[in-house]
């Protein structure tokens, strides 16, 4: 009897935890305040503009003016702000200050003191706050394969932009990178659904906790909701055109899942598909985003995005249409940025009676509901105990740690890697002595490719070898710049010839958006042509490749041997690369995208099989070529060796709602310590739609010493193995599936 009584009490203890930690209602506050609120208050809610639109020109610190601050939140009631028009990152001390004289001036001069709500890009790290950390772009962390280590980075980003007195986060990017040319592929966790969905889960988990009231959350942002990373011409905020079942099967899932992990907010594409600007289409907003995917929070427009309805897309013949057809679609705020028209449009547009007062609500009411759970209305200053989580140093431990597992060995021809630490060292190359291509956008300033604003400890590659060996043993020379002009090439090779092996550096500096546009996806000729000549002095060159995407190194790859993969990584990068070069550290980084070899030959791993049909020379026959991308996805090397046996099926059948265990035994069958990222694919054998050669269905990472053994499982059901099929219903059909792990397969069967 004692022993059911404490199973009860502890029962009991669970549930009131459970009711403790349960997120407060706030339907009732919300409702009372919007009866007491104008229709000017509410559509103030709905407005969004920059800083710039209230600050005094060209003053550091910064300093708003009173008059233009007055303007916009007391005339024009405006209750949400951005940064994107200062054109650099703020102090704490700077950001403090902002959010005190704008809360001041709202709580003390307008009827319902409603509280601002800033929102900020913190893409990679709290970026727009000067001495922030900054973790390693997205696509980076994908690479990874490390959900917990996003969740991590996630949680210090939340922590430093509260502390900056910011509570609304535009993130994570959920654009599936299907388009290697597109410019904000860095943006982005990676080419595969599954991934995607998976890592940026975590970051919003680690974004908004429990409660994304708490003095350590921010409300997390799903973008670019949808299809904007599959531009047809690679262009950013150019037209993506596709059938409804491949938008749904590869580009949809990451917001669903978003939506399942609580996202509080939704960004929408400034692009179009299959010809309907996404802000102007109520199929996409309503009907798909609330009534389908079941999203209830707040959705934003990008910059200057319903205007643009009129003076881009064209769909509207007026910018009064264009606020029409963005709100009718299901848009609830307008990131303007520069001016009020927004708000002077909509209010004509209610009393004209085209735009009911019961829509203006409905908007209203999702930003009110945001509001109380950051919890504005308790508190809308800076608490206390927020101001003490920033730039704690444990933060940049964590940069490293990420930066560490973010390295992707691509070649290591005769096990050159890792370096001894007492040979001579040439490090070249346009991204060897640089801090913004370590970082790339999004960092201090939108663009990130500004120096100044970085921390003075930051170290660039360079800097971070010489701090590991020793300056004696270091020479550096730039050789060309990004560009590919020539800068002091000669020395370079020179300076190649006393040296025992050459690190070159080469890719892209920093950009964002429109800005890194590009024509072709070939590395610059200027890099090649340097990679050339410090070849043909007979050292051995090790690439380091410091690049957003994958640009192509077809005609220099042979000849180098060994190639890190960097991506962007962050402030701690350049002692990442130097980790991983000399041995400190064994990586275990995975690719992300797949490394495209030729620009006109742009597959991701899950093709289908006609993808690899190719005809002959001899008429009406053809021949089977195999898949040709420089590196494949899920390609990356360490410095030990696994070996995957003994796949193991639980039963021979699926069926209905059950599982499948799958488990495979895992060996480090090398003399070094090592993580390895294990990846189950799957392959529908026959469908009613075309399947892909494999799809990624899962994956663990494991940390294993020298000669251990591990047996990782996963479970599978039928929600694994589904597609969307013509009728753009997902769907799994009966029949025979392939489980492929490694090198290692196995048929099984699912019944319904």
């Amino acid at each position: 009897m004692k022993k059911l009584l404490f199973h009860s009490s502890l029962l009991l203890f669970f549930s009131l935890n459970l009711l403790a930690q349960a997120p407060p209602n706030y339907d009732k506050e919300v409702e009372a305040l919007l009866a007491k609120m104008t229709i000017e208050e509410k559509i103030g809610q709905m407005t969004q503009v920059d800083l710039l639109t209230v600050v005094v020109p060209n003053k550091s610190p910064i300093q708003l003016d009173p008059t233009k601050l007055r303007e916009a939140v007391v005339t024009y009631k405006i209750s949400s702000f951005i940064n994107n028009g200062l054109g650099r990152a703020l102090s704490v001390d700077e950001w403090r200050y902002v959010n005190k004289t704008i809360q001041d001036m709202i709580l003390k001069e307008t009827p319902n003191k409603i509280p601002l709500l800033y929102g900020i890009d913190a893409i990679h790290g709290s970026n727009f706050t000067l001495d922030a950390t900054l973790f390693p772009q997205s696509i980076g962390m994908g690479a990874t394969r490390n959900p917990e280590l996003a969740r991590r980075a996630a949680e210090i980003t939340a922590m430093e932009t509260r502390a900056s007195g910011l509570r609304w986060n535009f993130a994570p990017v959920l654009d599936v990178a299907r388009q290697p040319l597109w410019s904000r592929l860095p943006e982005s966790y990676g080419e595969d659904p599954h991934l995607v969905s998976v890592m940026g889960a975590a970051a919003i988990r680690g974004m908004q906790r429990n409660d994304v009231g708490s003095p350590t959350s921010v409300a997390a942002c799903m973008k670019h909701f949808l299809t904007y990373s599959f531009p047809m011409n690679g262009k950013d905020r150019s037209p993506a055109l596709m059938p409804e079942h491949y938008l749904r099967e590869y580009f949809l899932p990451p917001f669903r899942e978003a939506v399942k992990a609580g996202v509080k907010t939704v960004m929408i594409n400034s692009g179009e598909v299959n010809g309907m600007p996404v802000h102007g289409s109520k199929y996409l907003l309503t009907t798909l985003l609330r009534e389908e995917l079941g999203f209830e929070g707040v959705a934003v427009s990008d910059w200057e995005d319903v205007i643009r309805l009129h003076t881009w897309h064209a769909v509207a013949d007026s910018p009064k249409e264009a606020v029409r057809l963005a709100v009718d679609a299901g848009l609830d705020m307008s990131m303007v940025p520069l001016n009020f028209s927004f708000f002077t449009l909509l209010k004509e547009l209610v009393q004209e009676g085209k735009i009911s007062e019961k829509r203006i609500d409905q908007s209203v009411r999702r930003i009110l509901k945001l509001k109380y759970e950051t919890g504005l209305f308790k508190n809308p200053y800076l608490e206390k105990e927020t101001a003490k989580n920033f730039g704690k140093p444990e933060y940049r431990q964590t940069a490293l740690a990420a930066a560490n597992e973010v390295m992707t060995l691509l070649k290591n021809s005769d096990n050159t890697l890792p370096l001894a630490k007492n040979r001579k060292v040439l490090v070249a190359g346009p991204a060897a002595h640089s801090i913004t291509a370590l970082n790339g956008c999004w960092s201090y300033t939108w663009q990130g490719n500004d120096p100044k604003w970085y921390p003075k400890n930051a170290l660039t590659i360079a800097d971070a070898i010489r701090e590991m060996i020793g300056a004696a043993n270091v020479s550096y020379r730039q050789g060309v710049d990004f560009t590919g002009k020539v800068v002091d090439v000669d020395q370079a090779v020179a300076d190649a010839t006393t040296a025992d092996v050459v690190i070159l550096c080469l890719g892209e500096d920093a950009y964002a958006e429109t800005p890194g546009d590009i024509n072709e996806l070939d590395l610059p000729a200027g890099q090649q042509e340097l990679a050339r000549k410090l070849y043909a002095t007979g050292k051995p060159v090790v690439l380091v490749l410091v690049e957003g995407r994958g640009r192509i190194i077809r005609d220099i790859e042979p000849q180098a041997k060994g190639i890190l993969m960097a991506y962007w990584p962050g402030l701690e990068g350049g002692r990442a690369v130097a980790n991983v070069l000399f041995g400190d550290v064994n990586p275990s980084g995975k690719l992300p995208f797949t490394y495209q070899q030729h620009a006109n030959n742009l597959l991701t791993y899950d093709r289908k099989y006609t993808n690899r049909l190719n005809e002959s020379s001899a008429p009406g026959e053809f021949k089977i070529d195999t898949f040709g991308p420089q590196y494949e996805f899920g390609h990356g090397l360490s410095y030990t060796t696994f070996v995957y046996r003994d796949l193991k099926l639980s039963s021979a059948t699926i069926k209905g709602n059950g599982k499948l265990t799958v488990s495979v035994e895992v060996v480090n069958t090398g003399t070094r310590n090592g993580m390895e990222a294990v990846e189950l694919y799957t392959r529908d054998l026959f469908a009613s739609l075309t399947p892909p050669l494999r799809r990624l269905r899962a994956f663990k990472k494991v940390n294993l010493k020298a000669k251990e053994i591990t047996t990782v499982s996963f479970d599978i059901t039928r929600e694994d193995l589904a597609f969307v099929n013509q009728e753009n219903k997902l769907v799994t059909e009966p029949g025979s599936f392939e489980v492929m792990i490694g090198k290692l397969k196995a048929e099984f069967k699912y019944e319904e």
